[in-house]
């Protein structure tokens, strides 16, 4: 299979595309594993279904279905990572009463692997958000926010290796550019980084210094915009060694993954999930021989 070229079968609710085969050196993994990853984005405290009041998505969402859901695949599949892409907090009274202490706890009983900061997950403030995190059980991951000194210092990490039927997935999170997007008061110290040179420079220590077989990236910068702003697409054009970019911030329903080159013209995968935890995005990764990567099929499948 032509690597430089993406079979476009996708549809949303479930379909089947085939990727081209991933080729790198440090590729460890051995021939006919697979792995599953799951993953969420900017669900917004929605923690129950949309009201059943003939609104475009009534009776869909809530907590309780996606946790049904994960549970049956994780039944079905053997090796299942499970990540969010960020926005967890505000938008439903759940968070006006608990500032995000019922969401913590939910993603750590459904057993999420990791997440990423979003900007809303400030708006609590920088001591709140480390609060909740003492709820959680998964890392949350930032490559491009600086948190030294803040109350986030032992709390927030750049990346996270994962050994999945002995497959090694390196995943490190991106954030968007804070300021005048949330008042400085509520993220405190925290130092934004330019997101493209952060993801290079993880994405190459993961590959190249931890053996990685795939690295995804956790984005919250924003699926695609017409200035100069940096998104998914500008990040996966101007990256190396990053395999998988699942994104957030922009609310973006994809029909299907999108292909894009990197630098050095092989695919960067990216996929978004919409918002309110109505999709859950779903990629099962074929381990081949001599460290390929390949025979995807992906779904964003209703909750």
């Amino acid at each position: 299979m032509n690597r430089r070229f993406f079979i476009r079968q996708a549809a949303l609710g479930g379909g089947l595309m085939l990727l081209p085969t991933w080729a790198t050196a440090a590729a460890t993994a051995r021939p006919g594993r697979r792995l599953t990853i799951l993953h969420t984005n900017d669900w917004h405290s929605q923690i129950d279904p949309f009201p059943d009041n003939g609104g475009r998505n009534a009776n869909q969402g809530g907590v309780l279905r996606r946790a049904t859901l994960i549970e049956r695949i994780r039944r079905a599949e053997p090796n299942v990572l499970l990540l969010d892409s960020g926005d967890i907090f505000q938008g439903t009274p759940y968070f006006n009463f608990f500032l995000g202490e019922p969401e913590m706890k939910l993603m750590s009983q459904m057993g999420y692997d990791a997440a990423t900061i979003g900007n809303h997950d400030f708006d609590g403030g920088i001591e709140n958000l480390a609060t909740q995190l003492s709820h959680a059980s998964f890392p949350m991951l930032s490559a491009n926010y600086d948190v030294t000194g803040t109350p986030l210092a032992e709390l927030v990490a750049p990346y996270r290796v994962f050994e999945k039927g002995g497959i090694r997935v390196g995943v490190f999170g991106l954030g968007i550019e804070l300021d005048g997007l949330v008042p400085p008061d509520l993220y405190g110290k925290t130092t934004y980084q330019d997101p493209v040179e952060r993801g290079n420079e993880t994405a190459r220590h993961l590959r190249s210094r931890l053996k990685c077989d795939l690295v995804v990236c956790l984005s919250h910068l924003g699926y695609r915009y017409r200035d100069a702003k940096v998104d998914d697409v500008k990040l996966a054009a101007a990256s190396r060694d990053i395999d998988l970019i699942l994104g957030g911030h922009t609310h973006t329903f994809l029909d299907q993954p999108t292909e894009v080159a990197n630098v050095d013209g092989d695919p960067v995968i990216i996929n978004q999930a919409g918002f309110a935890g109505l999709r859950l995005g779903r990629l099962d990764i074929q381990f081949g021989a001599k460290g390929g990567r390949g025979c995807v099929s992906c779904s964003n499948l209703r909750v």
